[in-house]
């Protein structure tokens, strides 16, 4: 009998040395981070920051794959569906973890339940523009059009379930309008039709329309957030320009499967924060006109209680507008055609697309 317990006694101090062993290589292969819309967009570009500077920390390299569809949701549910070992990761955002409960009936995940939260990666503020010939000279005057004119307009969005769409949504909520939905098949259609004066206004993260703004080929009336860009520092607050109630922000965060572990978890998110804490990603961060969350607002249970907190928020607002995927399935409304992703379907995380610097 002593003998036998013996054997198993030092049979399972092996199994626990071992598997303590597993832990603390982590990582021994690249991991890959699924991001869930086309190369070149505002999370992929998030998304291969961070990760460039998180496969430094790690000591593996971390592997981009695009999976787009389905608003994002696509990508996510194969990353939901993916072992739990901590080689894959997913770059969500508002959308899919947040809007898409309400859009999508049979969606096959449950934001708040089914992952493990690494982390906030970063905010990026919503910018309500225009046609540079829209007959508003502020967002006073935009306002009192929209309420005159609703119908009448012509509002952009990148298609159902998109940033520019959720947001726009609630622009016209809280303004109690309707107006005129044109929706698209990506941002890049909806901004060239803007340009173009095609559609005659819409609301877009900054990292999408910053270029266009500065350059003057659309208008802009205000960013939704209590302080003003770097990016664009002369651009008002929805507070200062006299809408102090629309206040909104896309955001990106960093998610792993339901039950992987604490300690492969926490790995990744110690990566995460030294990557936000690096003054070279930092700055590329804030050429895009991101925002950097605090300290306290990149733990695990800071964004569980964002994602908890958005579904909240979005869910009544949506069903109440009467959107939903199934019933609005995103179609191009133009003949304007999306550009091409340009990059692989997945490639290793590398420095992302160009960004215009902050104005000066």
């Amino acid at each position: 009998m002593n003998r036998t317990a013996s054997t198993l006694f030092a049979t399972l101090l092996a199994s626990i040395a071992a598997a303590g062993s597993a832990l603390a290589a982590y990582p021994e292969r690249p991991v890959t981070m699924i991001v869930p819309f086309a190369a070149g967009g505002p999370t992929d570009q998030v998304a291969r920051i961070v990760g460039e500077h998180m496969s430094k920390t790690l000591g593996q390299t971390i592997v981009i794959e695009n999976v787009t569809g389905a608003g994002g949701t696509t990508g996510i549910t194969r990353g939901a569906q993916a072992a739990a070992d901590g080689y894959t990761i997913m770059m969500g955002h508002m959308g899919t973890h947040g809007a898409a409960p309400a859009l999508y009936p049979t969606l096959k995940y449950d934001p708040a339940k089914d992952f493990a939260p690494i982390g906030l990666a970063a905010g990026t503020p919503i910018v309500i523009v225009a046609k540079k010939d829209f007959a508003a000279k502020d967002l006073k005057e935009f306002v009192a059009k929209m309420k005159a004119d609703g119908p009448k307009l012509n509002e952009g969005n990148a298609g159902v379930g998109s940033v520019s769409h959720t947001t726009c949504t609630l622009l016209t909520s809280q303004l109690g309008v309707k107006t005129a939905r044109v929706t698209y098949k990506g941002t890049g259609p909806m901004i060239n039709d803007l340009i173009g004066g095609q559609i005659d206004f819409g609301c877009d993260q900054i990292v999408s329309v910053a270029e266009q703004i500065k350059a003057g080929t659309i208008k802009a009336y205000a960013i939704a957030t209590p302080e003003r860009s770097p990016a664009l520092p002369d651009l008002p607050t929805t507070k200062e320009a006299g809408l102090p109630d629309y206040q909104v922000s896309a955001w990106n965060a960093m998610f792993a499967p339901k039950g992987t572990p604490a300690d492969i978890a926490a790995k990744l998110n110690d990566a995460l924060v030294k990557a936000l804490d690096d003054e070279g990603t930092r700055k590329r961060l804030l050429n895009l006109g991101a925002v950097i969350p605090d300290k306290a607002g990149r733990s695990p249970a800071a964004l569980q209680k964002l994602v908890e907190s958005e579904v909240a928020r979005w869910t009544p607002v949506l069903k109440a507008a009467g959107i939903s995927a199934a019933v609005n399935p995103a179609a191009a409304t133009s003949g304007t055609t999306p550009p091409a992703a340009g990059a692989p379907a997945a490639a290793p995380a590398a420095p992302a697309p160009a960004a215009p610097a902050p104005a000066k």
